[in-house]
């Protein structure tokens, strides 16, 4: 719960962000604060350690979307029911069936931004993991299955499939560069969030270990790959003319080309997935 001087705080004032703003936004403009003010850039000044505490605490609200729900609530009751002048209480039914009605439509606002966002942030996730797990998975089966298809492809083949590939490596380098700017950060002084991991969906890792780990799993599914190749040699005995029982350099070839087609899959199924249904606007409290 936030206390009375939470309450009254202008958080959005403080990171000088709209109340509209996205979650993208209001992380980035922590960052941009955080680095101007953090204390050890400062010499500790008193009042630059003031502001930064400041905006260390209106993004541990404004970062996560239920808190930031409950702050836009709270901000609501206090334009319409604070200072002792309760629009609730008027002797005009009229007026104040109409001030009920744009409190209503305002909270159900502020609920519909609430779950856009942590849609947004699921997808964003999706939008990560679902290429890099396909990325790894036909890594291990390219490896296993030793395929022989560019070597014996006819020109206009070769050419599709370098084609392929490099769309492939584009698209993927371009799926992990976000997913490092959205829940990575640099060994600094600064940190991404001040909130608790454990209120965190995805927690922030540190972006040399995080690359470190990636190359790992991408080394380790070639290797398994390669031992599983040394015992399943059933492509090579079915199709002879696309698979062999030696490891060609080509295998390196179809795991980028096979996750840029699942992850097209994907997101032709997320853009006529249902979306989740939307706070009635007739009234929630009727």
């Amino acid at each position: 719960m936030l206390s009375q001087s939470q309450k009254m705080a202008n958080y959005y004032e403080v990171l000088r962000v709209a109340q509209d703003a996205t979650g993208a936004e209001i992380k980035s403009a922590y960052r941009r604060l955080a680095r101007k003010l953090h204390p050890d850039k400062n010499n500790g000044a008193e009042d630059t350690a003031r502001r930064f505490a400041e905006i260390a605490e209106a993004y541990e609200i404004l970062g996560n979307p239920k808190q930031r729900a409950e702050y836009d609530r709270r901000i609501l009751d206090a334009q319409f029911r604070g200072n002792g002048h309760s629009v609730f209480t008027s002797t005009n039914k009229h007026a104040n069936r109409w001030r009920q009605m744009v409190y209503e439509r305002r909270y159900n606002d502020i609920l519909n931004r609430m779950i856009a966002e942590e849609r947004r942030e699921a997808m964003a996730f999706q939008k990560v993991v679902y290429p890099l797990s396909a990325f790894l998975v036909s890594a291990v089966i390219s490896t296993a299955a030793r395929p022989n298809i560019f070597v014996s492809a006819e020109i206009l083949g070769k050419i599709a499939i370098i084609t392929l590939f490099t769309v492939g490596v584009i698209h993927l380098i371009g799926r992990l560069r976000d997913g490092f700017v959205r829940y990575t950060s640099y060994d600094d002084n600064i940190h991404d969030s001040i909130l608790d991991d454990r209120d965190r969906k995805t927690p922030m890792r540190s972006r040399y270990a995080v690359a470190a780990m990636l190359l790992a799993s991408i080394v380790g599914a070639f290797l398994i790959g390669w031992v599983l190749g040394i015992f399943i040699t059933f492509p090579a005995e079915l199709v002879p003319e696309a698979f062999g029982r030696a490891l060609n350099p080509e295998f390196i070839l179809y795991p980028p080309i096979i996750t840029l087609f699942v992850d097209m899959m994907h997101s032709l199924v997320t853009r006529f997935e249902r979306r989740p249904a939307d706070v009635d606007n007739s009234g929630i409290f009727s």
